[in-house]
Order: C-alpha cells, then structure tokens, then sequence
C-alpha cells in the first residue's frame, strides 16, 4: 500500500499537469480533458484522506465529484459540438460567439 504522502504528491502532480494543460493548450476537448485530471486529482485527495481517516465520508464526496465530471463532460461536448457546426474551428482563441 502506498503511503498518504505519495498518494499526496501523485495527486498534486496530476492536479499539476491539468492547470498546465488548461492554461496552456488551446484546443477545447484537450481542455475539457485537463479539467478532467483536475477533478480526478480531488478525487484521489478524497479517497485518500478518507481511507487515512477511517470515515466513508471522502468517499460519498468522490462519488458526487464523478457525478459533477460526467455532468461536465456531457454539457461540454456538446458547447464544443455546437460550436464546430457554428464556427468549424474548436480552437479557443477562434471563437468569439460570446463577445457582445
């Protein structure tokens, strides 16, 4: 079993490398993937304090936090569809429907 600190540095590593991508990439699914990362990174912070605690506690918040990602991804893809159709670019710098 790994313990609590390398579960903690895996986690802020993956945390880490989704800020990257989201701050960095510009294409909108490689986007939505990294916020993806983000939540699975509290998801693992979850379990993690969960389990070192003894409680069910981070795990019932795991559970809301993959109900919240299917959420996002499901609304997102289809922004991201519904813009490709619009405007046939999905590159965020592109897209300026928003603007008034």
């Amino acid at each position: 079993m790994p313990s609590m600190n390398m579960v903690l540095i895996f986690s802020f590593l993956l945390f880490s490398l989704g800020v990257v991508g989201v701050l960095i990439r510009r294409n909108a699914l490689i986007i939505l993937m990294c916020a993806e990362l983000m939540l699975n990174a509290a998801n693992i912070n979850l379990i993690a304090f969960a389990r070192h605690s003894g409680t069910v506690a981070g795990q019932a918040f795991a559970l809301l936090v993959m109900g919240l990602a299917a959420a996002e991804v499901a609304i997102g893809l289809a922004i991201v569809v519904a813009l490709y159709r619009r405007k046939n670019t999905i590159t965020v710098d592109e897209i300026h429907l928003l603007k008034g």
